[in-house]
């Protein structure tokens, strides 16, 4: 079996106008790129065969509204597959899908009709099994799905026709019997009462016939279940009347058929809802309303099927779908016509595996398991042979479970590093792609590795191919054997166990090529007396506690490498606060009055009142609770809490914790959508420095229009707390981005990105608008081609914030360097975007220059799509223009928020993580395709900091006025980045396409420039020849003292006769006499002399 594709589809033809080279600055015109609205983005797309002529495929798409994941399966009926009644036997009786269909021995099986939950379980439409009639519809008119005995498709009406001697029968084993109408029941309906379907009549008659004749006559329904052979007829109203003609003994013979509308004959049927499809064009249907939703259409000719079902919002990041929507996506997959099945809740779609004997779910159930239903369409496969005809070879973790790196939940189980290994499975099949009668004796290869039962051993890098063949039938596929894992992280460094836990361990090669690592690559050392540790089938290891409490470290060991997870069980909880001491509490605000006071009225006992007028401003106001002392437990802090009593205003919640360093974080909570008491607990971060304590609690307005006054009672504030235990810090990752100045200058061509001033205009000489004018002067200075603001240069995007943004722009740089101006979400700060746009242009544009394409997206909402889905698409267009015009060498994408935040918190990067993954698989995808280089330049986080994500270089600039958010030896501190950029040949594009592992081109260099107010360089005054000895240097900038060490840019030079060696901050005398020791950063120099002694 050949790797699963990934499809990247635009519905709709795009086009946008690049700008050109010659670049403007942001004052002007702006170069933007435009584009045509598409209908949607396909971004995944797999398949696999179930049946002959059936296929099963999964499928995410992406457009303006949202994410849908769905799940779609395609059926030939003239390939031998059959179109089965599926039920559990009894028209009440419901179970789950996947149960039905492995009873039956289908292939394959959708739900089908809506059904009257709750209650009775029975359908409310018609069904027909083997021709015969199950029961009738419960409403008129209802469609149906039906298929004759030829296997053909169609959507019709089944009708019902049946008479009780003299009596028209209006309906049969329905629960539903309307205003004077006659139901029939028979030994299909089951046990549920009668009296369900009669509910609300005025009179009622039930009368029994077995054989023909009355055996019995009641005034009420009754219950129970119906022998074979015996209908019992049950009337209201004037039915019922009717029916109380009847005595014991009378002769009344039953009968009753289906009756197609159009004529044909029906062998199998279930009843549908909306039209979604009519002669190949989507009906109108409701386009507001999002569920999990069934689809089913024919091809005109109606020997084509497919379904199609889109989960539900419920438990994936899928909206689910309108009804429009399901008319429209059944159309683009070429029905004809087409229906609503149930949806919901009861949205399930089910198919075999090759090789298997029982189907599996392939969608996530809206319920988080599989809802009992009536009934369903059952694909029916002709049996097989059982001789082996195929293997059906894949890895044996699922990329969907597997440990990964993603922003998303998976892992790269496709991918192995050189030296380690990788389970697969081979499942040999027959013709019909079932399971065989004999287990063969498979026979393995590889290229790049060996490969002995079923475990493959990567040898050397490259794309290898893994064979299994037996007699009859053989199988492969294909996995990228990467480079030597250079480090590995576990996907969790701490875990709490109360009843069992899990972690899996990510490997990286040297270019941030991540994989699964396998756990029989893995030696593990731990307290076995404090739990038990157990591979899993999935890659991962899973934890069971021997003790009630406790705490321990694993160390996981790959060949030299070395990685730890913290593991501590148990988990105590501890009240911080009862309130009864209030008055203690402060307030403190942000554009809003605030106060605090105590009332009698807490959760029990006093409480503390939070109020605020948040109608002074459209910018973002907060009211905040302050403590007066950090509140705090012993051990580790796993959670906070605290009990809020709301006015369902609407109020975004938050707490702020103080970590061990003395650093701030904020946990964001749930919206105050609730009026009464409510817990808002919310998780510490992993890898915040223990002890964290609580210190406020917050209430935040965000929304410009929201204009109110509003408060809450604060009661009960708690901390969750789990044993202590720290594992060894992991070692810092340095990536090869950042260089010196010299190396810098050494390419073809520079540019420089500066981001995050927010300075306001009510302080137009502040120290962070002399921060922002001081930035643009350095860059001014030197001399890049062109420079990049990459977001909040102002604060509150206020007309006189840009009034003075653009003044400042004015003034120190004037027309003597291009820029751009990407906005972040400063610049929508209490305003839209048309401020920005009114004196800086477009929010989002494509130019190119020197070979190299720009793509500038707009984040200012926290997501791409939320602030304009155009651009999602003007990306992918972009790079598949950039991927074909010989022109175009390399794409950079430059946005606010970077798709990950380097630091604890993450509370600032893209907030769709599968946005995030979206642009690190398409940037990653281009690149290792192409062999041209791809970048990411973000900024928002408040630190610099660089990394490589599968082979493709990310920068997250730091701030260039306001406040670092880390510590100034974590790239905590201000200035901007010059970037040198090289253009690739054609040659180099080819080596990274052929050599992927490689990482491919070495085409950019970043010199991270902080402010210097003063350097400092710190050696020996004598040195002897021979020795070494270290020397370090520190900048200050605004009080801070920044060591002059990653991920500072320094250039480093020495007289001949001393050698220094930058890995390790050391100096070695080679001669003798006096020598000196340069340090440059950022434009300044500090040099210090030393003496050199025998």
């Amino acid at each position: 079996m050949p790797a699963p594709s990934l499809t990247r589809l635009v519905a709709v033809p795009l086009a946008f106008a690049l700008a050109t080279p010659a670049l403007l600055p942001a004052s002007a015109t702006p170069a933007a790129g435009t584009v045509a609205s598409p209908a949607q983005l396909q971004t995944y797309e797999r398949t696999r065969p179930v049946a002959p002529g059936v296929t099963a495929g999964s499928l995410e798409t992406f457009d303006e509204r949202g994410w849908q994941q769905g799940n779609t399966l395609s059926v030939d009926l003239t390939k031998g597959a059959r179109i089965d009644y599926l039920s559990p036997g009894q028209v009440t009786a419901t179970k789950p899908l996947d149960q039905q269909a492995n009873e039956a021995g289908a292939v394959a099986a959708v739900n089908a009709d809506f059904f009257d939950i709750n209650n009775s379980g029975a359908p409310l439409g018609p069904a027909v099994a083997d021709g015969q009639l199950v029961k009738s519809q419960s409403e008129d008119p209802y469609r149906a799905v039906a298929f004759d005995p030829q296997g053909v498709g169609r959507i019709l009406e089944v009708l019902f026709d049946g008479t009780a001697g003299p009596y028209r029968l209006n309906r049969l084993n329905s629960p539903v019997i309307r205003k004077d109408e006659i139901g029939a029941f028979t030994t299909l309906w089951g046990s549920y009462s009668r009296a369900h379907a009669v509910a609300g009549a005025a009179k009622v008659t039930e009368v029994v016939v077995a054989g023909d004749t009355v055996t019995a006559v009641a005034a009420a329904a009754g219950a129970g279940d119906i022998p074979a052979g015996t209908t019992i007829l049950v009337g209201r109203e004037a039915g019922a009347d009717e029916l109380g003609r009847l005595k014991v003994g009378d002769r009344v013979p039953v009968a009753f058929a289906p009756r197609a509308s159009d004529g044909s004959v029906v062998r199998t049927a279930v009843g549908a809802h909306a039209l979604l499809v009519k002669e190949g064009k989507p009906q109108p249907a409701d386009d507001t309303a999002y569920a999990g939703r069934t689809g089913l259409g024919f091809s005109a000719d109606g020997k084509k099927m497919v379904i199609v079902s889109i989960d539900s919002n419920r438990l994936t990041h899928s909206r689910g779908a309108t009804l429009a929507e399901m008319g429209r996506i059944l159309a683009a997959r070429g029905a004809y016509v087409g229906v609503e099945l149930d949806g919901g809740g009861s949205t399930t779609l089910v198919s075999r595996r090759p090789g298997g004997t029982k189907v599996q779910v392939d969608n996530v159930p809206g319920d988080g398991s599989v809802r009992p239903v009536p009934n369903g369409l059952a694909v029916m496969a002709p049996k097989g042979s059982g001789r082996v005809r195929g293997l059906w070879v894949e890895t044996a973790a699922d990329g969907r479970t597997a440990p990964g790196d993603a922003p998303v939940p998976g892992g790269r189980p496709d991918r192995v590093f050189a030296g380690t290994t990788r389970t697969l499975t081979a499942t040999a099949y027959d013709e019909m792609y079932g399971a065989v009668r004999q287990t063969p004796r498979i026979h393995w290869s590889a290229s790049h590795g060996i490969v002995r039962d079923g475990v493959f051993r990567a040898l050397t890098p490259g794309r290898a191919t893994v064979r299994a063949t037996t007699s009859g039938g053989r199988g492969s596929t294909e996995l990228e054997v990467l480079g030597p894992v250079q480090r590995v992280t576990p996907t969790s460094a701490t875990l709490n166990l109360t009843t069992t836990g899990s972690f899996g361990l990510v490997g990286f090669d040297a270019h941030g090529n991540s994989a699964p690592v396998e756990p029989a690559d893995v030696r593990l050392s731990y307290d076995q007396t404090l739990f038990q540790v157990v591979p899993t089938r999935d890659g991962r290891f899973e934890l069971t506690p021997k003790q009630e409490s406790g705490a321990g470290v694993i160390t996981a060991r790959i060949g030299a490498l070395e990685t730890s997870v913290a593991v501590s069980v148990g988990v105590e909880k501890r009240i911080l606060d009862t309130f009864d001491q209030a008055e203690q509490w402060t307030a403190g605000s942000a554009r809003a009055a605030v106060s605090v006071r105590k009332v009698a009225e807490g959760e029990n006992g006093p409480g503390l009142k939070l109020s605020y007028d948040f109608s002074q401003s459209t910018l973002t106001r907060n009211a905040i609770a302050i403590s007066p002392r950090p509140l705090g437990g012993t051990g580790q802090s796993r959670a906070f809490g605290v009990s809020i009593h709301g006015h369902g205003k609407g109020e975004w919640t938050a707490l702020q914790v103080v970590d061990a360093t003395g650093r701030s974080t904020t946990l964001y909570g749930p919206y105050i959508t609730w009026n009464g008491w409510q817990t808002v607990e919310l998780p510490v971060p992993e890898g915040l420095p223990q002890p964290v304590s609580l210190r406020r609690v917050y209430t935040l307005e965000t929304k410009a229009a929201a204009q109110y006054t509003g408060e809450v009672v604060i009661d009960n504030a708690y901390v969750k707390s789990a044993p202590t235990v720290t594992a060894p810090a992991a070692p810092p990752v340095r990536d090869g981005l950042v260089q010196t100045a010299r190396a810098v200058d050494g390419r073809d061509w520079r540019f420089a990105v500066m981001s995050d001033a927010q300075f306001v205009a009510r302080d137009p000489n502040s120290a962070l608008v002399q921060a922002a004018r001081r930035t643009l002067r350095e860059i001014k200075a030197a001399e890049p081609d062109f420079f990049v603001i990459a977001g909040d240069f102002v604060d509150e995007a206020t007309e006189a914030d840009f009034q003075l943004a653009q003044r400042i722009l004015d003034e120190e740089i004037g027309t003597s360097v291009p820029y751009y101006y990407v906005p972040g979400n400063h610049e929508v700060m209490g305003s839209a975007i048309g401020n920005f746009t009114k004196y800086f242009g477009a929010p989002h544009r494509v130019f190119d220059h020197q070979g190299t394409r720009f793509v500038t997206l707009n984040t200012s909402n926290g997501t791409l799509r939320s602030s304009g889905f155009d651009q999602v698409a003007l990306l992918r267009s972009a790079l598949d223009q950039a991927a074909t015009d010989r022109a175009i060498s390399s794409v950079v994408l430059i946005e606010h928020h970077p798709p990950r935040d380097p630091t604890p918190a993450k509370n600032s990067q893209l907030a769709d993580r599968h946005e995030a993954a979206l642009v690190e698989r398409w940037l990653a995808e281009f690149q290792h395709e192409t062999g041209k280089g791809a970048a990411f330049i973000g900024g928002h986080v408040g630190t610099f900091h660089a990394s490589r994500v599968n082979g493709v270089p990310y920068l997250v600039n730091g701030n260039s006025g306001k406040a670092p958010a880390t510590g100034a030896d974590n790239g905590g501190f201000t200035g901007w980045t010059l970037l040198g950029v090289d253009k690739v040949s054609a040659g180099e594009q080819a080596q990274a396409r052929w050599l992927p592992h490689r990482g491919g081109p070495n085409w950019l260099s970043a010199q991270i420039r902080p402010h210097v107010d003063e350097l400092t360089l710190s050696a020996p005054a004598t040195l002897r020849r021979g020795a070494t000895a270290q020397v370090s240097a520190v900048l200050t900038q605004n009080g801070r003292s920044v060591p002059v060490a990653y991920p500072v840019s320094a250039d480093w030079s020495t007289s001949h006769n001393v050698r220094y060696d930058a890995a390790r901050g050391t100096i070695t005398a080679t001669g003798t006499g006096p020598a000196t020791l340069t340090v440059k950063v950022n434009g300044v120099t500090e040099t210090v002399t030393l003496q050199l002694t025998r």
